[in-house]
């Protein structure tokens, strides 16, 4: 018959909090086994957690060199020496509502 964790365990085991446990285990977004209304967890649920929350080594960044950027080609105006902006669309111009007080006549 396998061994049943308590959260606190599983928790102790991976170095975060049973609140963290418990909470995966209600999302499901973790494997576990419910005794009434307790969570419990097996050694392979451990491994299966372990196995879900790995994260791989990037392999491109080994394979390829890092590439130096190239600087972007500089284009600019023959009269004020400066780049071209791009067009800005007209701002539409807000309007202040008075205030809630005016409306129902009382007075500050």
């Amino acid at each position: 018959m396998p061994r049943l964790y308590r959260p606190e365990e599983i928790a102790e085991t991976l170095g975060c909090s049973a609140w963290w446990v418990k909470d995966r285990a209600r999302r499901r977004l973790i494997p576990h086994t419910r005794v009434g209304r307790a969570y419990r967890f097996t050694a392979g649920h451990l491994a299966e957690i372990i196995r879900i929350h790995e994260e791989p080594a990037p392999q491109s960044a080994q394979r390829n060199p890092p590439r130096t950027p190239q600087p972007a080609p500089t284009t600019t105006s023959s009269r004020t020496g400066r780049l071209p902006q791009p067009p800005m669309p007209s701002a539409q111009r807000l309007q202040a509502r008075p205030p809630r007080r005016s409306q129902y006549g009382t007075a500050a």
